[in-house]
């Protein structure tokens, strides 16, 4: 995806994306450190709203390119003592 494809609608936060893909936030955040998605600086006036400034905007349509191939990984169970 192009940058001229965006539109400023289309930038989100972390959990707005989260909400909207069902993606983890935590898994958002390693896309973009690998560059299969870009981030971008938010503005300072807006601030994600769940009681933390997060300025980091994500693209909305690239993280749900990627989530149409997420898949998630199932976790071992605790050893027992």
């Amino acid at each position: 995806m192009e940058l001229h494809d965006l539109y400023p609608n289309d930038l989100v936060f972390e959990n707005e994306a989260t909400a909207a893909t069902g993606v983890p936030g935590t898994v958002i955040r390693q896309w973009a450190r690998r560059g299969k998605i870009r981030r971008f600086q938010g503005r300072p006036s807006e601030y994600a709203g769940n009681g933390r400034e997060f300025k980091t905007m994500y693209a909305l349509p690239e993280i749900a390119a990627q989530a149409a191939t997420y898949r998630p990984t199932p976790q071992r169970n605790p050893k027992a003592a």
